[in-house]
């Protein structure tokens, strides 16, 4: 059974604070790594709301332009229709040229009203786009400067923790190498606090009660105990 004295406890209970420190402090980091994504993903996504307006300008526009050409098309052969119109002889023959000219006209007044759509198109999205610019532009800048105070946060973060694992790491060559290292495969056993204080035979790392012969030798002895619930070590501290 190895042994433990008081000083050795201490130091075992101050690399603990150590650690919870440190677990603090990178879970703080994390927390804030995670509004960094979430703002980022707020500027993607106006940024993706601006390139569908864009988007459907583009589109909008293109099919304007298909119009214009085919409107262009179908008045030329209305020229031509009515051109023939003024060779026709008979009544027919007339009836027929007046119907062909008509069906051209009713193509085109279609495709007039499809370009107007399409106008009305572009201008809403433009409009859009326009409105939200200046909206980008206050939100890109209000999440610059939250983004500038989370990175200097997780910077600063990340020099307490190199502060921390160094203090640990010279605070640690203080103690028997063995009580360390059974420190921490205990650490690694309860996933967490390796070291609980007893208070009246009450272990305070898992809240159970401990035996009274148990509780005794950890007061009278400098034996490394162990809490029969949770398997932590255990101290007793002298009020």
């Amino acid at each position: 059974m190895l042994k433990i004295s008081k000083n050795e406890i201490d130091i075992l209970v101050e690399l603990q604070e150590i650690e919870i420190k440190t677990e603090i402090i990178k879970s703080e980091i994390s927390k804030v790594s995670g509004k960094l994504d979430k703002v980022d993903s707020e500027l993607k996504s106006f940024e993706s709301e601006m390139a569908e307006e864009e988007k459907i300008i583009n589109d909008s526009k293109q099919k304007y332009r298909s119009c214009e050409t085919d409107v262009q098309v179908n008045n030329e052969k209305a020229q031509k229709s009515t051109e023939k119109l003024k060779l026709v002889k008979t009544n027919k023959e007339y009836q027929s040229s007046l119907k062909e000219i008509d069906e051209i006209k009713a193509i085109s007044s279609k495709i007039e009203d499809e370009m107007l759509h399409y106008l009305e198109q572009i201008e809403i999205a433009e409009k859009n786009i326009i409105k939200q610019k200046e909206n980008y532009s206050v939100l890109a800048e209000k999440l610059k400067q939250e983004k500038d105070i989370i990175i200097k946060e997780t910077e600063q973060g990340r020099k307490e923790i190199s502060q921390l694992e160094n203090e640990w790491k010279t605070i640690s060559q203080k103690i028997d190498p063995k009580l360390l290292n059974k420190f921490s495969i205990v650490k690694e056993m309860v996933s967490g606090r390796a070291i609980a204080e007893v208070k009246d035979a009450v272990c305070l790392g898992c809240n159970m009660q401990i035996p009274p012969q148990t509780y005794n030798e950890l007061q009278r002895t400098d034996r490394l105990e162990f809490c029969p619930h949770c398997q932590r070590i255990i101290y007793w501290e002298k009020t």
